[in-house]
């Protein structure tokens, strides 16, 4: 926690990209995002060697992910911040950051020192995360809000093959455990994050190359960037 609040608006008034992991990606020219900030959630490292870069931030609140991804958590390099349940799994390291996120009390944190409400998906928790580093600006890629499969939400299922539901087929690919999403929880998280962000005097946009979310306006992708 003492660690936390060191982090408190040390970005203020930077912008952000949080990065969704939505096939969408696919589409996205990723390369635009070199020198910017970015939030890169879950397995989102699969894609750093084809940058060439990783994003500036990882966070992970899925004890699933974290269960069997926990390897490759560990051997990243970079400022990561994952749930107060992922102990089991992680070892404590300098610039290893443990939230206290939970599935009940929905609300927006601006604290991230504090108890973080989950909503349903990591992407609400990364941006009460960066609410809590001061940025003024997030935007959002990758968060195409569509899933192929489809099913009771939160189940718990074990995928049978490639992912049709993220930027890599070996994402969730097969025998790996993974919950069924809520959207409908998700979405009213987010209407809770950009009433937050507006009465603050920040905003979230959104730029998903084709994405079914209509929470946030609507941005073309390429006009963030000059030149």
């Amino acid at each position: 926690m003492r660690r936390m609040a060191a982090l408190k608006d040390s970005r203020k008034g930077e912008r952000c990209f949080i990065i969704g992991n939505g096939p969408s990606l696919r589409e996205t020219d990723l390369s635009k995002l070199k020198g910017e900030f970015s939030i890169g959630m879950n397995r989102i490292y699969l894609m750093y060697p084809e940058l060439g870069f990783s994003t500036s931030y990882y966070l992970s609140v899925n004890d699933l992910v974290v269960e069997q991804c926990a390897t490759d958590i560990q051997a990243l390099k970079l400022p990561r911040f994952v749930s107060w349940r992922a102990r089991r799994w992680l070892r404590p390291e300098d610039d290893l950051y443990f939230l206290y996120t939970t599935y009940t009390g929905a609300g927006f944190q601006k604290n991230a020192a504090r108890r973080l409400w989950e909503g349903a998906t990591v992407t609400y928790v990364a941006m009460q995360l960066a609410f809590f580093l001061g940025f003024q600006q997030v935007v959002l890629i990758g968060v195409d809000h569509n899933f192929v499969t489809q099913g009771k939400p939160n189940t718990t299922v074990v995928s049978e093959g490639d992912d049709p539901n993220h930027f890599s087929p070996s994402y969730f690919g097969k025998g790996f455990r993974w919950q069924l999403p809520d959207l409908e929880t998700s979405e009213l998280a987010y209407g809770m994050a950009k009433q937050a962000y507006q009465a603050a005097g920040r905003e979230i946009i959104d730029a998903t190359v084709g994405g079914k979310l209509r929470v946030f306006p609507r941005v073309d992708y390429n006009s963030l960037f000059h030149g």
